[in-house]
């Protein structure tokens, strides 16, 4: 019924502040460089499909601890059935967030409108020019449909944040500021470090991520443009 090709029972975290629980959904639309999950995303049919039911059963077990379930991929917009799997979740009284790349807008403003959903997590790849996105994307984006789902978060109708994976190389810390700027989201703005410990683009490998203490000041300097 749903492609659910990953289930971590327990995370603390994929959603700052809550435990829970993280379902994987394949394939996506883009092919980011320092993507971590591109087999996921490159190969999905070497993953079983996990039964729902099962999910749905081990979910009940430790409801009484585990307070939401995150939906990440691959890109999760892509399944047409998505609204439907949230709706299966939160009847049974578990809070969902949903990791985006922010490609399918309507997908959004749907679940958005219906309240069928309690934090959308949203990866901004890079400033908003198309040449440097597609250039950490790996492939063609429509800027457009990136800057709608920006606006559509921007009203305030659910709970949000943009990350960013800063990766030295592909993002100068001039162009983390700059995004700063472009989105001026306070708080909602959160940075992650880039792990190079397998990237889909394998010239990154030798890539050495961001001192995290730099990193951080960075990223309170970025909160503060608002």
């Amino acid at each position: 019924m749903y492609d659910i090709k990953g289930f971590l029972e327990t995370s603390f975290i994929d959603w700052p502040g809550k435990i829970c629980s993280v379902l994987f959904l394949p394939r996506c639309n883009l092919r980011c460089r320092y993507c971590h999950n591109h087999s996921l995303v490159l190969c999905p049919e070497q993953f079983p499909t996990f039964p729902f039911k099962d999910i749905l059963d081990r979910l009940v077990s430790f409801r009484d601890w585990v307070e939401g379930v995150c939906l990440t991929g691959g890109e999760p917009t892509l399944h047409p059935n998505l609204p439907s799997l949230i709706r299966e979740i939160k009847r049974l009284g578990f809070l969902v967030k949903l990791d985006t790349n922010g490609s399918h807008p309507h997908m959004l403003e749907r679940l958005i409108e219906k309240r069928e959903i309690d934090l959308i997590s949203m990866d901004v790849k890079a400033p908003l020019d198309l040449s440097h996105y597609t250039c950490v994307t790996g492939s063609p984006v429509r800027l457009d449909l990136i800057r709608e789902s920006i606006g559509i978060l921007q009203r305030g109708w659910v709970d949000y944040e943009f990350r960013m994976t800063a990766v030295p190389g592909l993002h100068s810390i001039d162009d983390i500021r700059r995004l700063g700027l472009e989105l001026r989201a306070g708080s909602r703005f959160v940075l992650k470090n880039f792990n190079p410990a397998n990237p889909l683009d394998p010239s990154l490998r030798e890539t050495r991520p961001y001192d995290p203490e730099h990193l951080r000041e960075i990223e309170r300097e970025v909160q503060g443009m608002t």
